[in-house]
This record gives structure tokens, C-alpha cells and sequence, in this order.
């Protein structure tokens, strides 16, 4: 009989690792979350995200969404648009069936429900602020190095989980290697606040620099990602306030009306990465440790909660069954479930900004065509919808 500190330790306490954790809270797992910042400082990254459909499913189920629901922007309408083209792509809840299309959540406000609700789970542990230092597989186990408050101690897990984010240490120490490029884009992304009477819109505008996206808010604010080539999102974050609300106010044709600056600008530089395995003997990598899109479509955060729920589901079933949570005949059915659905968003994601961030006249005709066949053909229009909101694919049971 072997001795292990945690049946699996999660290295990264963001809001896949604590999703995954809170995922597993009556899995009969004892777990640990390693977290390098303090609870508080992980928790206060200013940034907002567009959730899906599935993901509020998923998080209903886990018993969080109603801490975070009512903090939330919530939108029943879709916005599709290619820049100054007349014609729009309207979407709304009847074409789903649906209450709403999706939801945007500030970090803050999610990764503290999860947190608040891990503080009662009595099999998750966090470890904070600590930072890993080594990992060694073994053939039954995995020991991790940490140091602690200047402390170096180690544990002993049947199951390590990456979910350090796209410089994953975790992977990279396990010689993990990574398909991609980096994209001749970056995003910069604020908040700002407008005086129109509804705030239930979410807006995609396709440009020939990039996309744009505006995501609602709660208290009539929106959060916006514009994406534009490096030089120019450069010279947008440092521009002037007044003379970026200008550029913004024409860049938005005045969808919003007044508008006003409410946060500071963040730039971040575009990737499409596919780690060429999720899963090890002894590891898993889940979020943008084992993937990153383009942030068109808002598919980033919501593709790490799907990944979450169906670690978990694989890993509770294989507990429940008696077998070895850690072996690959466990986690390559997570690696078989998750890697093709990932890699289909991230063709997808990457097939839209290059067919929009394009002036060819041929590509031009061509996305025009397919705007107006979404907007004319009922099935293709559903079928678009189900893919933004997660509603294709294999549902982890977690998301009946």
C-alpha cells in the first residue's frame, strides 16, 4: 500500500483549476490547489469573460451559479457584423429555445464564488502562496517540490493537473511540446460604461485589422476586446483618452451612444496553441495549459470549463470504479473526449479572423455570402448558435 499526501494536486488555483477542484467535491478524491499568489491577489485580475451557455449549465450543477449569476451581464441578442457591410446577423433566443444566448462575468466576482465555495469542501485543500519548484513521475506516483514561505517540502500525489495557464511550467517540465503561432494580432481590452436604456446585446464586428467584440456588463457598462495588428493595438493603448473614446465611438458606429472610459486599457498579444498531448502517466493538462485560441467568439475560458467537467466526470468515474486515477487508460479518455472538440473550436476561431481580417476581394464575396446564408437558412443559423454556446459536442454529465 503506497502512502499519498493528495489523491491529485491541481498546480494553478484560476478558475479552471477551481472549477475542476469544486467539480470533484463529492468525487471521494482528497485534492490540493497550488496556488503561487494569495487567494485575494488571484482573485482581484482585472478581466472579464464571455461564458457560454454550457458553462452556466456546468456551473449550475456544481453548485456555484447562483453566487455568480447575479453579478453577471446577461444578452438574449447577437450582433454579427463585417465592418461598414449593411448587412447584420441578427441573433436572439427564439432561434435557440433558450433564455439567453450567454453571459459575461468579471474574474473577480467568479473566482471568488469558487473559492468561497471550496472553503467548504472538506476534501480540497488550498496550498497559497507556493510555488513549485520540481515534479518527478514515478511509476505510481508523483512527487512535487514547493517552496512555501521560504519552506521547501514536497508532496506525494497519485495525479498532477497543469492548469497553470499558456507558459504552463508544468508542461514544460514534462516535455510536453505545443503545436501553434502566434497571430500578427493583439487585443486590447477595457470597460466602458453608456447611457442606453438596455444592456442585452453582445456585438461582434469583423474588421480588416481584426475583430472587435462588445460583451455586456452589469450597470450599464461593456466589456470590449479589440483586436487589431500589434503596432496599432500599441498605439491605441497609449493614445490619448479623448482621442481613443473618438476612434472607439467610429469604430462602434455609435451602437452605444455616449460612452465613457472606465477602466484602464490591457493589451495582450494573440496565440492559437494545441498541446500535442493533454495527458501523461501521472498528469493532465486542462485549459490554456493544453490549448489557446484566438479570442474571437469568446471561446477561451469556456473551452478550460468544459475541460474541467469532463476530467472530473472521467476521473469520478474511475474512482467510483476502483481503478488508478493517475494511469493513462484512465486520462487518455479525457485526452480522446477533450483534444478533438478543442482543436475544432480552435480551427473555427482561427478560420473566422483570417476570413474577416482580410480586404481580398475573392475572401470578401466569399464571407458575405456566408453572412447572408446565416442570416436566410434557419438550420445553418442554429447550428452557428450551438457552436458559439457550446451546445455541440459531448455534454459532461455535470451539464445534463
Amino acid at each position: 500500500m503506497f502512502a499519498y499526501d493528495y489523491d491529485l494536486v491541481i498546480v494553478g488555483g484560476g478558475i479552471v483549476g477551481a472549477t475542476l477542484a469544486s467539480a470533484l467535491k463529492n468525487s471521494g478524491l482528497k485534492i490540493a490547489i497550488i496556488e503561487a499568489q494569495s487567494l485575494e491577489k488571484a482573485a482581484a485580475r482585472r478581466q472579464a469573460y464571455a461564458l457560454s451557455i454550457l458553462s452556466g449549465r456546468i456551473l449550475t450543477l456544481i453548485g456555484v451559479w447562483q453566487q455568480i449569476a447575479p453579478f453577471i451581464g446577461k444578452f438574449n441578442k447577437i450582433r454579427l457584423s463585417d465592418a461598414h457591410h449593411s448587412g447584420v446577423v441578427p441573433f436572439a433566443t427564439e432561434d435557440l429555445g433558450t433564455d439567453y444566448l450567454g453571459y459575461v462575468g468579471e474574474h473577480q466576482i467568479i473566482l471568488k464564488a469558487l473559492q468561497d465555495f471550496i472553503e467548504h469542501c472538506d476534501n480540497i485543500s488550498w496550498i497559497c502562496p507556493a510555488e513549485v519548484n520540481q515534479v518527478s513521475y514515478q511509476d505510481f506516483s508523483a512527487v512535487i517540490s514547493l517552496n512555501i514561505n521560504g519552506q521547501e517540502q514536497q508532496l506525494k500525489t497519485k495525479l498532477v493537473i497543469g492548469a497553470d495557464g499558456a507558459k504552463s511550467k508544468i508542461r514544460q517540465w514534462a516535455k510536453i511540446t505545443t503545436r501553434g503561432w502566434k497571430y500578427w494580432q493583439s487585443c486590447v481590452t477595457f470597460t466602458i460604461s453608456h447611457q442606453l436604456p438596455q444592456n442585452n446585446t453582445a456585438f461582434e464586428r469583423f474588421w480588416p485589422s481584426g475583430p472587435m467584440g462588445i460583451l455586456p456588463l452589469r450597470d450599464n457598462r461593456c466589456q470590449i476586446v479589440w483586436t487589431n495588428p500589434h503596432a496599432e493595438a500599441k498605439a491605441l493603448q497609449e493614445m490619448d483618452r479623448q482621442g481613443f473614446l473618438d476612434k472607439l465611438s467610429e469604430y462602434t458606429r455609435g451602437v452605444l451612444g455616449d460612452i465613457e472610459l472606465v477602466s484602464d486599457r490591457y493589451l495582450f498579444p494573440v496565440q492559437l496553441m494545441q498541446s500535442d498531448h493533454y495527458v501523461k502517466s501521472r498528469l493532465a493538462l486542462v485549459g490554456d495549459a493544453a490549448h489557446c485560441c484566438h479570442p474571437v467568439g469568446g471561446q477561451g475560458l469556456n473551452l478550460g470549463i468544459r475541460d474541467a467537467a469532463a476530467l472530473a466526470q472521467v476521473l469520478t468515474e474511475a474512482h467510483q470504479q476502483g481503478k488508478d486515477i493517475g494511469t493513462l487508460e484512465v486520462l487518455q479518455k479525457y485526452e480522446t473526449w477533450r483534444k478533438k472538440e478543442n482543436l475544432a473550436i480552435l480551427g473555427f476561431t482561427d478560420l473566422l479572423d483570417r476570413l474577416f481580417s482580410n480586404n481580398w476581394l475573392p475572401v470578401v464575396v466569399v464571407r458575405r455570402l456566408g453572412l447572408w446564408m446565416m442570416r436566410n437558412i434557419p438550420p445553418l443559423k442554429r447550428f452557428s448558435l450551438q457552436l458559439m454556446t457550446g451546445l455541440l459536442g459531448k455534454t459532461p454529465q455535470l451539464a445534463p
